[in-house]
């Protein structure tokens, strides 16, 4: 843990492939932690991998995105954060275990699941206006999707694919035991 108290400190990472609502739930969720007056971070890991040009092997900048994650954390759990929402990637094992060293706490990770045509046409709403940015989007969508079946990095699912954000967000909460 990084802050010197007794809080009990939780982390729970949403994982799913792009387009899935990784980000939006993640602040749904922090809606709701808000309301029920938990001391919390919401952190999107693409802001804190987001650095060019990524360094050779590590095309995804997780390197970046694991010392950044360090100090952001660690300052929020000065702040009296208890609980830690990351929206981002995990593929496996290995970075799973990275993303909780980062964050000093045992990591949750919940899988968002959503049927690749509503993913693809939420992309298509997000990056439609670049057809380049949507088509490596749209593959990588399947591509990603597979890696994360295959993977088993995840502790629970939960469907994105049908409800309101804030009934995902509930879900997610509650298979979190969380709320």
């Amino acid at each position: 843990m990084h802050a010197d108290s007794p809080r009990e400190i939780h982390a729970l990472l949403l994982n799913g492939t792009v387009g899935v609502g990784k980000t939006t739930v993640a602040e749904a969720v922090g809606d709701l932690l808000t309301d029920a007056g938990v001391p919390h971070a919401v952190f999107d890991l693409d802001w804190l991998r987001k650095s060019w040009p990524a360094p050779p092997g590590d095309r995804f900048n997780f390197g970046m995105l694991l010392r950044n994650l360090r100090s952001v954390t660690g300052h929020s759990l000065e702040a009296g954060a208890t609980r830690l929402v990351l929206a981002g990637v995990i593929e496996d094992q290995d970075e799973r275990k990275l993303l909780a060293d980062a964050v000093g706490a045992e990591l949750t990770v919940c899988r968002l699941r959503a049927e690749l045509p509503i993913i693809h046409q939420r992309l298509a709403q997000r990056h439609g206006s670049e057809p380049e940015v949507l088509q490596w989007h749209l593959n990588r969508s399947g591509e990603l999707d597979g890696i994360l079946s295959r993977s088993a990095v995840d502790d629970f699912t939960v469907d994105a694919g049908t409800g309101s954000v804030t009934d995902v967000a509930v879900s997610v909460l509650r298979a979190a035991g969380w709320g």
